[in-house]
């Protein structure tokens, strides 16, 4: 793709590093923002500043906040005794649109996958353990995703957790396997939440 000017070329190039945004999508883009007046353009480069320089991880849970401790935490009304285990930030996002759960999360940052290179010690799983044996938490909802790697990433979990005095459950296979919660639809995944089963029962030990 030929340029007629390198300020239109760099800005096409940042923009296709954007995921599921290849060099044309990225070239509407960046003329669709040149005929935009530069005030509107200034603020969103500083929304853009801001938002990489400031966010915050909950120092709780792991999911993204404007303050130490995310605004799901720090609810007096949510149940702190539940954990819903999640790989993403997008899975909480998820379940929170579904309105069907009123406990806390825990963001792992991932899953276990040898192939990526994505070992245990890669993951926050040492802090939810931690939670567990604090003997405060009651049940640990695991829902990453019905892939090879979430599955073995909820066992692993399992097995360090297990000799504690806590109820492990899995959402209900209402989410296809193999697919991520982001892209399951609001009804199905609050089923699944709802009518969750024992973790136990998802397993072959």
């Amino acid at each position: 793709m030929e340029f007629s000017s390198k300020l239109i070329q760099n800005a096409v190039n940042e923009i296709s590093q954007l995921p599921g945004i290849g060099k044309r999508t990225a070239l509407r883009l960046a003329l669709h923002m040149l005929r935009q007046p530069k005030n509107q353009i200034q603020d969103l480069a500083s929304s853009l500043v801001m938002m990489r320089n400031d966010i915050k991880f909950c120092d709780n849970c792991n999911n993204i906040s404007d303050l130490d401790t995310c605004e799901i935490c720090s609810n007096p009304k949510r149940d702190d005794s539940i954990i819903c285990v999640v790989e993403d930030i997008r899975d909480v996002m998820a379940i929170e649109s579904t309105s069907s759960f009123k406990g806390l999360y825990h963001v792992l940052g991932g899953k276990i996958s040898p192939m990526d290179g994505v070992g245990p010690d890669d993951l926050h799983i040492n802090p939810l353990v931690h939670k567990v044996k604090s003997g405060l938490v009651k049940e640990l909802i695991f829902a990453l995703s019905s892939t090879m790697e979430g599955d073995t990433t909820n066992f692993y979990i399992y097995k360090l957790i297990n000799k504690y005095e806590i109820v492990t459950s899995t959402i209900a296979r209402g989410v296809s396997v193999g697919d991520d919660l982001e892209y399951a639809d609001e009804i199905t995944l609050g089923r699944s939440i709802t009518n969750r089963i024992p973790f136990e029962s998802s397993i072959k030990i």
